[in-house]
């Protein structure tokens, strides 16, 4: 797969903020294949932004557009198609499950330019959600309800989050304390970073593709086992309930149960000697005359 540099003049979702054009006439697999050519490039450079790791936004963007073949019924009616994959590809990249791959604990390369580094330094500083919530609303540029439900916070809990985020990248980077100077900065560190553009369309849905049937196939899988597991319990479980035998007392006066004692060397001696006298048993016994 070749390495392409993003355009520098472009804003970080110049893509994905506009409302996709839409043609009725398109089949499902050309829809999606337009929507894939529009939002994602754009996608790619905010999750960078977010995660700071050039293979995990690029993993990230094509996870979501694979989400999104699967529920294609559904995100083809939604009103904003690119925003409904935009918030599939951030809550993948910004998963704490990442961070116990090997992978990922080992920091990337920064980007080459200081004040590029200085900047995604900040961003990374910053706590996921207040760095979503910066990104979304500078960088993105959707207005303050739409970040906040993106967010799934109150208006005013985005606006805190907001105003916590300018504040801190303010203070690390004065430079950025106004906010067309951040924007236009969020944008320049989106487009410059080279990163690895996302599969075409084509291996999108046929990776999402085999990914439905494998997750198929162990559903099944998995409802047999449990089928099987259940008939077994049912045909060896008990069918009807035995008390438990009560442990043994001693009732008082009655002598303990004894018999006879073990035989001595002696007593073995002689059975054995008495046993050989007779080869066909004992002799009757008869009274003798006088």
């Amino acid at each position: 797969m070749t390495q392409t540099a993003a355009p520098a003049a472009a804003p970080v979702d110049a893509d994905a903020t506009a409302d996709a054009p839409v043609d009725d006439d398109l089949t499902p697999a050309q829809a999606f294949d337009a929507l894939y050519a529009y939002a994602a490039p754009a996608l790619v450079r905010q999750a960078y932004l977010l995660t700071g790791r050039r293979e995990l936004a690029r993993k990230s963007v094509e996870r979501a557009f694979q989400q999104a073949w699967q529920r294609w019924p559904e995100v083809a009616v939604d009103r904003d198609p690119a925003g409904w994959v935009r918030a599939a590809a951030y809550e993948y990249a910004m998963s704490p499950w990442h961070r116990l791959r090997l992978r990922h604990r080992a920091p990337e390369p920064p980007p080459a330019a200081l004040d590029d580094r200085r900047l995604l330094s900040t961003l990374l500083n910053l706590p996921p959600v207040y760095r979503r919530t910066l990104l979304l609303y500078d960088g993105v540029g959707i207005g303050l309800a739409e970040t906040a439900a993106e967010t799934e916070a109150s208006t005013p809990a985005a606006a805190n989050r907001l105003l916590y985020a300018r504040a801190t990248v303010a203070r690390r980077l004065p430079e950025l304390s106004e906010k067309e100077e951040l924007r236009r900065r969020l944008t320049e560190l989106g487009g410059t970073e080279r990163l690895r553009t996302p599969p075409k369309p084509v291996v999108v849905r046929s990776g999402s593709e085999r990914r439905a049937r494998r997750w198929t196939r162990a559903a099944i899988a998995f409802t047999v086992l449990i089928i099987g597991s259940t008939a077994f319990t049912l045909h060896t479980a008990p069918d009807h309930y035995e008390a438990p035998q009560a442990p043994a007392t001693r009732v008082p006066g009655v002598p303990p149960r004894s018999g006879p004692a073990p035989l001595s060397v002696g007593d073995l001696e002689l059975r054995a000697r008495l046993r050989g006298m007779f080869g066909d048993g004992p002799e009757r016994l008869l009274p003798q005359p006088r």
